[in-house]
């Protein structure tokens, strides 16, 4: 594999100008400090209890997602080129969502396989003709970006249905700016804190017609979730109730809370829970996370949901290589940030040319997260990707298979000291009446020497993400 571009040190081992300010710190604040600080910061998100249950493990077992003190800092005409390029795909992937629940003109063009949406589980049918508040589905958006090459971004992947993380983003920032306070004297660092009021403004704006103070929710699937404390924290900070399915109900097309003081209208619902759990009489009738009649309150327009119902087809990994197509069919503009070379495994050149390369490539399931259900060629034994090849025999059209990007590193404490990790960047895209994106994102970091996975679920941790504003 080339050698990964390195976030902070140039290839002559100095430091880039915009690193150059903190690797002057670094290099003058003695090693015990830091690792006190370390210390300091892992005890401070046990008691907040900011963990992470890892599902498989036994007991549900809960843990602390670890968080490196170095962090992933980005110029400010990086930043700008980042937004600008969000802001365009987001924009043409809730035009592509309006499109094939409506005219479907994409698909009459040819730009995108019909078989494609029409046939795949992401696809609610029900949600055809339905029109949602200003046209919007996916009002929190969290685009994966990475890294490769001489620097260049590319987009992994888009998250348009119950994207999380952004807490973590949150959390970060303030542990830093706990634990060494003269790093933002000395820095112009754009501030992520107003995120939960930037999300309330959104759910606001989006609530249905005539309606001047909406009430807004979020709806949890419980304690149990893995980001269970991801959805106490972002109702908290937003000042609007926390609630899972059993606390609400529909009379007459219209969603109630059950409070103590009595049934309380909810008018804006921003769910934790997939498509499928939401409502019992439409989706999986053993659901019992959801909320029986939801669906007729939305689709009366008595109640927005956030994200809107069947946005998860947009995001699907299959759909991925058609979102350039997606913006120059839907705004006429050529693409910002770059789409990862994707092999379509469902296509039979691309299957052939995948089988062959199976070593060099990342194959992934279309319907896969977190990390799971994929094969890196690189770090795989024959015997793993003998037994993969088999997997995508029988189903090729389940996976999509990319070169093994060399993601970019940043410095990150190990065990060892100081040393380069892997690390992807998942910036969050809120869309209302305005688009809104909070000058920052969640960092993640693949702590594990060589690793390219950096999720959570697989033993990833976290950085804090600085923005230059100078």
């Amino acid at each position: 594999m080339p050698v990964s571009y390195d976030e902070m040190f140039d290839g002559s081992g100095a430091a880039r100008p915009h690193y150059g300010g903190f690797d002057g710190w670094l290099r003058i604040t003695p090693q015990e400090r830091l690792e006190q600080k370390r210390r300091e910061a892992e005890l401070l998100f046990h008691r907040v209890g900011i963990t992470f249950a890892v599902y498989g493990e036994k007991e549900g077992a809960e843990r602390l997602i670890p968080f490196d003190i170095v962090p992933r800092i980005i110029p400010r005409d990086e930043w700008r080129m980042l937004d600008a390029g969000l802001r365009q795909r987001v924009k043409a992937l809730n035009l592509f969502l309006h499109d094939v629940y409506h005219s479907q003109e994409i698909l009459a063009a040819g730009k995108v396989p019909s078989d494609l949406i029409l046939n795949n589980a992401e696809y609610k049918p029900v949600m055809r003709g339905m029109d949602v508040p200003g046209g919007i589905y996916s009002h929190i958006s969290g685009v994966d970006i990475v890294r490769a090459g001489a620097g260049e971004y590319y987009v992994l992947e888009d998250n348009l249905r119950v994207p999380s993380g952004v807490s973590y983003m949150i959390e970060n920032r303030r542990m830093m700016m706990r634990l060494f306070p003269e790093l933002f004297a000395a820095h112009a660092v754009a501030p992520v804190e107003h995120y939960p009021d930037r999300l309330h403004d959104v759910l606001r704006s989006v609530a249905p017609e005539g309606v001047d103070e909406p009430v807004v929710a979020v709806l949890t699937p419980g304690f149990h979730n893995s980001a269970y404390f991801e959805h106490a924290f972002l109702a908290q900070q937003m000042g609007v109730e926390l609630v899972e399915g059993q606390d609400l109900f529909v009379r007459d097309d219209t969603v109630y809370m059950r409070t103590t003081r009595g049934a309380q209208r909810v008018h804006v619902i921003y769910r934790r829970i997939n498509d499928d759990f939401l409502d019992p009489t439409v989706f999986n009738p053993d659901s019992m996370l959801g909320v029986p009649g939801i669906f007729a309150a939305y689709k009366a327009g008595r109640v927005t949901l956030a994200n809107a119902i069947g946005a998860g087809i947009a995001d699907d990994k299959s759909v991925y290589p058609y979102v350039p197509e997606m913006i120059r069919f839907y705004l006429g503009e050529e693409p910002i940030l770059y789409n990862v070379q994707t092999y379509k495994l469902r296509d039979a050149d691309d299957l052939a040319y995948a089988l062959d390369h199976l070593s060099e490539l990342v194959v992934k399931e279309v319907h896969g997260a977190g990390g799971y259900g994929m094969l890196v060629g690189p770090a795989s034994t024959k015997e793993q990707i003998a037994e993969f090849r088999q997997r995508i025999l029988a189903e090729p059209a389940k996976y999509i298979a990319q070169p093994t990007l060399a993601l970019s590193s940043c410095p990150t404490y190990v065990t060892s000291g100081l040393a380069p990790r892997h690390v992807d960047f998942r910036p969050y895209v809120l869309s209302g009446r305005e688009i809104h994106i909070v000058p920052g994102g969640l960092t993640r970091v693949a702590l594990a020497e060589g690793s390219l996975v950096v999720n959570s679920s697989q033993g990833g941790g976290t950085k804090d993400t600085w923005v230059l504003e100078g």
